[in-house]
């Protein structure tokens, strides 16, 4: 490797973009190839960082395997910031073995820690915790380490684990303050910051409370019972009965739980559940049917009555009933929130990362639009979907999480 090389690569390690390409800018041989694309990725320009990637890692011959895969995971992780998940990640997986198999520890290490923020941007934790599990107790480097203790934080606020959360903030504080990254310490920072903004709204009967997320935690632990709709749950202490996948149930949860400690009135239930107001003997039948599966799923945490109007849901240990309510109402919170990250998203990663098929978000796209929420950059495979922040509170209880009980 030649001096210029390796100033470049210091400059890039350094968060110097610049100062990197003053040294590559004009050069084609695969190595200040590679280093000018990352250059390019750092500042922004990510189409033009995956195309010179993809010439690096082509000019790099069969020998030069361990090079090819460095290129792989820099155009991994530029597919990541683009959020780009059309590629398979069997890419990422042999490079990350290759690397390790020369013993390229800090290129292997970048490898997980890009396939761990996939797989937590797609909502599937349990993955993302076991790719980041080999890393536990290893000596990283500082930004490295910070980019670990961001991914950790992460995780375990996805997990409701708050206090677990704070301790991983605190880590990758530290390693950002000693690598000397001015970004790297912003976005510690950001993730702090959520911690402490609203992320829920308890529903009472005549008033709302808004909830951080160490207060939602504590209230999933408590005995009471909690209607879940950020999650679309219903249980009560590590108890979770997942009702996403059954939005009749969870509509007729919600209703009883908004009328606790009274009934709630058959012809809301039909509104709530089956979407009319002009409810027949049909809907009625519907509604003795639907109620009997809720009874049958709530068995051993509570009963249902039936009374003179309406239902009643009542804890089999005489307990309180909670509602918690997302920050965001409406049938497209979750999808807000992905793009609450200011990333540009295409439809298939956002059908990805909901588990909707491209068409049900293209509507719910389509809506938003229309309604000046949500705006559209580029066309065809290369159009991209953007969103304004939201500001006031944290999206953190809308995003996808692929929980164990799920």
């Amino acid at each position: 490797m030649d001096s210029l090389i390796s100033a470049a690569a210091r400059a890039l390690a350094a968060g110097d973009p610049l100062g990197a390409l003053k040294r590559v800018a004009l050069r084609e041989d695969p190595p200040a190839l590679a280093l000018r694309g990352i250059a390019m990725a750092q500042l922004g320009e990510h189409a033009r960082a995956r195309e010179l990637l993809r010439r690096a890692g082509n000019a790099f011959g069969s020998h030069e395997s361990l090079s090819r895969a460095r290129c792989v995971v820099a155009e991994a992780e530029v597919a990541l910031a683009e959020r780009d998940f059309a590629g398979s990640p069997r890419a990422l997986e042999a490079a990350l073995a290759t690397l390790e198999a020369h013993q390229d520890i800090p290129n292997a290490i970048q490898a997980r820690l890009i396939a761990a923020r996939r797989l937590l941007l797609l909502g599937r934790l349990p993955a993302a915790a076991g790719a980041l599990a080999p890393l536990a107790g290893q000596a990283l480097a500082p930004p490295t380490a910070a980019l670990a203790g961001l991914l950790n934080a992460e995780l375990k606020l996805r997990s409701l684990q708050p206090a677990a959360a704070g301790a991983d903030l605190d880590a990758a504080r530290a390693a950002a303050q000693s690598a000397g990254i001015p970004a790297l310490l912003a976005e510690v920072e950001e993730t702090a910051a959520r911690m402490s903004r609203p992320a829920a709204r308890r529903i009472r009967p005549h008033a709302e409370q808004v909830l951080r997320v160490d207060e939602v935690a504590a209230l999933l632990q408590s005995p009471a019972l909690v209607v879940d709709g950020c999650r679309r749950t219903l249980g009560a202490g590590g108890v979770r009965i997942p009702l996403a996948r059954r939005p009749v149930l969870f509509a007729l949860a919600r209703a009883l739980a908004e009328a606790w400690p009274g009934e709630a009135p058959r012809e809301r239930l039909i509104e709530q559940a089956f979407r009319t107001r002009s409810p027949d003997e049909t809907h009625r039948a519907r509604l003795r049917v639907e109620i009997g599966r809720l009874r049958a799923l709530v068995k051993g945490l509570a009963r249902i009555d039936a009374g003179a109007l309406g239902f009643s849901l009542r804890p089999l240990d005489g307990g309180e009933v909670a509602l918690l309510a997302p920050p965001l109402e409406g049938d497209q919170a979750e999808l807000l929130a992905l793009l609450a990250d200011g990333a540009a998203w295409s439809t298939s990663a956002l059908a990805l990362a909901l588990d909707a098929s491209q068409r049900t978000v293209q509507r719910a796209l389509a809506e938003l639009e229309a309604g000046g929420r949500v705006r559209s950059i580029g066309r065809a495979r290369a159009q991209r979907w953007l969103a304004p922040p939201l500001a006031g509170f944290t999206t953190i209880l809308l995003l996808p999480a692929a929980l164990a009980l799920e």
